[in-house]
């Protein structure tokens, strides 16, 4: 447990961090010898005094047009994992309690559930959940190497042991029909179980992962019940794996062998070497699978039929979110985390280091990025050096979502908050592009406007332009009477006059660049693809 406990919190250590900046997190910096506790009966008394602003939150719930936070009654819970029921009821674990919570959109109360097998002081990073047809909810829980069903008809808990043979960490948990399916992080497999057992005594089948001492991430389940996944050696990039789980298990129903060899119902395809930390991945209705870079700014999609993947790219971070008070931060990225699809087939994912929750259109090749109010100095360079915390600085760290029609909410990690955000709300501005499309030769330039058109009834400030390439061979410039910064008036589109050029050394190929507007509340940007021939 002490061994796994190292891997996997210097793991995370990273993972948790902004662009460049270490921060003291519990088991990754030492701690002080006697450091001061203040008792207070809550769940806070986990960290000691100094860690709590970090780690329990730093400010009131806030809102903005487009989102609203709801503050957990309980102090210090660390919501993470989060889903939704039939009802609209969104249920979330707690990182710092072992509870189960609902809250209840309609009346906009919480309800925790006591579980009396958890530990006193017990923590544990519980990344997975699901709502099961019978009204249960299943979720992991990687430092007992656990699966617990919760039901909520007559809210009882059940643990479940998780197989766990060396660093075992059960992460994303998905119910599959008749099946859950579980990735194993550490431990390299990932686990199918019957959701209709129950207790310690449990079979389950697992099946390793093709790559040896590499992690396995998120996986999705295509309409032919194919499950793709990723393997990856940190910062050193991994596969895509597609795994035939039926004809594995036909083969295995149909031999004497308790397991056959798992290349035999694999095909693995390289990851682009931009892509080095694959954390979440999703099948969108056209049967591509979409990967999340929580090393990057970027995500990137699959298509199988040509075996290409497209790399696509968010806006840059807002200066807000880490704050750069000794400028140590040069290049500040905004680490996509999970991704998934809604039913209108867009991808929605979480922008950690941007503190975004982000929305992305694949047939109008739009992306609408949400900004989360509440921000923790705590988690970026916010200190300007007099002690004094900057006032909006830091991240709330959104490590989770769920999609529940045009709604989609989120858990604040480190600001004891869960959220919401409408995307039916109606955007303050649109772009107009003059093309869709470019192509481009070595070493060539071309021009391409856009129009930033206000939608709103009332004057926007403060906006900013949005002007990002997927690759360093291509560049983005304004034309010399365009500022990058702006009022937009509410019946005065702006024409954005740009060149856009690729340089000598350019690779042929298909590319992404991101241009649009942003404000403090939101970003609104379109893709142009871009021919290098």
């Amino acid at each position: 447990m002490k061994q796994k406990g190292i891997l996997v919190t210097a793991f995370f250590g990273f993972i948790l961090l902004t662009s460049t900046i270490m921060i003291a997190i519990p088991g990754l910096t030492p701690p002080e010898d006697n450091p001061e506790i203040t008792i207070t009966g809550t769940p806070a008394d986990n960290f000691p005094d100094e860690q709590r602003a970090q780690f329990c939150g730093s400010s009131n719930a806030k809102s903005t047009d487009y989102v609203k936070e709801f503050s957990i009654p309980t102090a210090c819970t660390n919501p993470l994992a989060v889903v939704t029921d039939y009802d609209g009821n969104v249920w979330f674990t707690q990182t710092n309690t072992g509870k189960l919570a609902k809250f209840d959109p309609n009346t906009e109360t919480f309800s925790e559930y006591d579980n009396p097998s958890w530990p006193q002081g017990g923590r544990s990073m519980m990344w997975g959940i699901d709502y099961a047809p019978d009204g249960s909810v299943w979720f992991t829980d990687e430092t007992y190497d656990s699966v617990w069903k919760f039901s909520t008809i007559d809210e009882k808990y059940d643990r479940i042991a998780y197989p766990s043979e060396g660093n075992s960490l059960p992460q994303k948990l998905q119910i599959d029909g008749s099946q859950i399916i579980i990735n194993d992080f550490t431990g390299n497999k990932l686990t199918f179980l019957d959701p209709n057992q129950s207790g310690e005594e449990v079979n389950y089948l697992s099946i390793p992962s093709p790559i040896d001492d590499s992690v396995t991430a998120d996986f999705a389940v295509d309409a032919n019940d194919n499950v793709w996944f990723t393997n990856w050696l940190f910062q050193q990039g991994g596969v895509l794996v597609k795994f035939n789980q039926n004809g594995y298990l036909d083969s295995v129903a149909n031999s004497d062998e308790k397991s056959l060899p798992l290349l035999d119902f694999v095909e693995i395809y390289e990851l682009p070497v931009e892509l080095l930390t694959p954390n979440g991945a999703v099948i969108s209705k056209d049967g591509t699978i979409w990967l999340s870079d929580t090393t990057s700014s970027s995500f990137f999609n699959f298509i199988p039929s040509s075996e290409e993947f497209i790399q696509y790219v968010t806006a840059d971070p807002l200066l807000s979110t880490y704050g750069n008070q000794t400028g140590i931060v040069k290049s500040p990225i905004s680490r996509p985390y999970w991704i998934e699809t809604d039913e209108q087939g867009r991808i929605v994912f979480n922008a950690q280091t941007a503190n975004n929750i982000s929305v992305m259109d694949p047939k109008s090749q739009s992306l609408i990025e949400y900004h989360v109010p509440s921000k923790n100095p705590y988690w970026g360079d916010c200190d300007p050096g007099t002690g004094m915390m900057l006032s909006d600085c830091g991240l709330a760290q959104i490590f989770d979502f769920t999609i529940n029609g045009e709604k989609i909410w989120f858990t604040e990690w480190v600001e004891n908050k869960i959220g919401v955000v409408d995307t039916s709300v109606p955007l303050p501005l649109e772009i107009q592009l003059e093309s869709n499309t470019i192509n481009l030769a070595p070493g060539e330039s071309q021009h391409l406007n856009f129009i930033v058109s206000p939608k709103s009834q009332k004057d926007l400030l403060g906006i900013s332009l949005i002007l990002i390439p997927t690759q360093e061979f291509l560049n983005i410039d304004l034309s010399h009477d365009t500022p990058e910064t702006f009022q937009l008036d509410s019946d005065v589109p702006r024409p954005i006059h740009t060149t856009i050029s690729a340089s000598e050394d350019a690779l042929p190929g298909t590319y992404k660049i991101l241009l649009g507007a942003q404000s403090s509340d939101i970003a609104i940007s379109k893709f142009v693809t871009v021919t290098i021939e």
